[in-house]
């Protein structure tokens, strides 16, 4: 075990999530195994040409950072940034497999009635709002169908965000990562930065790994001001072990580093529905969401290859600042954070040009960062090796 895994497990978290995925080994995979997300039949329609999916997700340990950043200075409107993780952990999930309409949409809010406001929560639902009206506009259809606040303050210490979102899509459209062979190469695309859809500069936080950010991050002043947003069993010495004040300056994108940290999860919904109607899903052999799993998440889609990332979207300069402050290693790191990257196409090489182009178009970087080969040691699993910047070659 390393020490980023103890230190992880030491603050009631997993990384690899491994009894998580030991309880569903045995659930059946829907009638698309090898897709992203798990697709059944059309349950609702009952027609043959067509599927459904239905996705949960949130924010996780976010919000309780977005709670003490409220407490600290007063920006209520941080809560919006929440609202908008958990609605993208679910669609960018579920675009992944080529969903782009007839998706509906409900939140679920548990809180803390002692700590957290009806002011907050205003501030959360019209943070869904704003971001499924960004979504329609961009030709995405998804429809809100409500949800539920709940005061569990038994429970829950401040907030926790969560959402669920399904969808109704025509088998024909369904990306299946089944398709993914040796020759094709791998286009990241950037999660930081400022895409023409978003407000301000984006750091490319995402929603993982918060629990190991913000602790390893932010200084141990939280731990007396805000001991709502920790566990009581976490021993102290994994507490807020870093050396920043969420209101120090970030130095990129006029960002503090609280908000740094805060950058609301980046959605690439708007590019991805621009390739499919300008190249079409059929040519597209897979699509990964770097999630839970950062760099790594490539590892769990098709069958007997090699991924080989050896030319990475360079890192940005939150993850670096992670990194150093919390003294954890490349292998690590890309384990857990998308590293700057979170969103890849896996395709033949014809289309890499085009790909590049839209994501352009939405001032998104995005590059040839690897390839994909057969493994040399299994014709059924998987294996990844990344290149750091320090050169050396990471097998996972």
């Amino acid at each position: 075990m390393t020490n980023y895994d103890e230190k992880y497990l030491k603050r009631g978290a997993s990384a690899s999530k491994s009894e998580v995925h030991t309880a569903i080994k045995n659930t059946d995979k829907g009638i698309f195994p090898g897709a992203f997300c798990k697709i059944i039949e059309d349950k609702l329609g009952n027609d043959p040409d067509y599927c459904n999916i239905m996705h949960a997700d949130g924010a996780g340990t976010k919000s309780s950072l977005a709670y003490i950043y409220y407490k600290e200075t007063g920006d209520i409107s941080v809560f919006r940034g929440i609202a908008q993780d958990s609605l993208i952990m679910n669609i960018d999930d579920v675009i992944a497999v080529g969903a782009t309409d007839n998706m509906l949409f409900s939140n679920t809010i548990g809180r803390n009635k002692h700590l957290v406001s009806g002011e907050i929560i205003g501030e959360i639902i019209d943070g869904y709002e704003q971001v499924l009206s960004m979504l329609n506009n961009n030709g995405i259809g998804i429809y809100s169908c409500g949800g539920e606040t709940a005061d569990v303050g038994d429970l829950v210490r401040t907030v926790i965000v969560d959402s669920t979102l399904s969808a109704r899509m025509k088998r024909s459209d369904v990306i299946d990562n089944e398709n993914i062979v040796p020759g094709d190469v791998i286009i990241g695309l950037a999660s930081y930065g400022q895409a023409t859809y978003e407000d301000r500069y984006n750091s490319g936080m995402g929603s993982n790994g918060l629990t190991s950010a913000r602790h390893d991050v932010f200084t141990d002043i939280y731990i007396e001001k805000y001991p709502e947003s920790y566990a009581d069993a976490t021993d102290k010495e994994y507490i807020y072990c870093g050396k920043y004040k969420l209101t120090d300056d970030f130095g990129h994108g006029g960002l503090t580093v609280g908000e740094a940290v805060l950058s609301p999860t980046r959605t690439y919904a708007p590019v991805l529905k621009k390739i499919f109607d300008k190249i079409g899903r059929d040519k597209i052999h897979g699509i990964i969401h770097n999630s839970g799993g950062g760099q790594v998440k490539c590892r769990s889609f098709g069958k007997g290859v090699h991924y080989i990332k050896d030319s990475m979207i360079e890192i940005p300069p939150l993850f670096e600042l992670i990194k150093e402050s919390s003294g954890t290693d490349y292998p690590e790191m890309y384990q857990v954070f998308n590293m700057g990257s979170r969103m890849e196409f896996i395709v033949p090489e014809d289309l890499v040009e085009k790909i590049i182009a839209i994501a352009g178009s939405f001032a998104i970087e995005a590059k040839t960062i690897g390839r994909v080969e057969k493994n040399p040691d299994s014709d059924t699993s998987n294996k990844v090796t990344i290149t750091a910047p320090d050169g050396r070659e990471i097998i996972y």
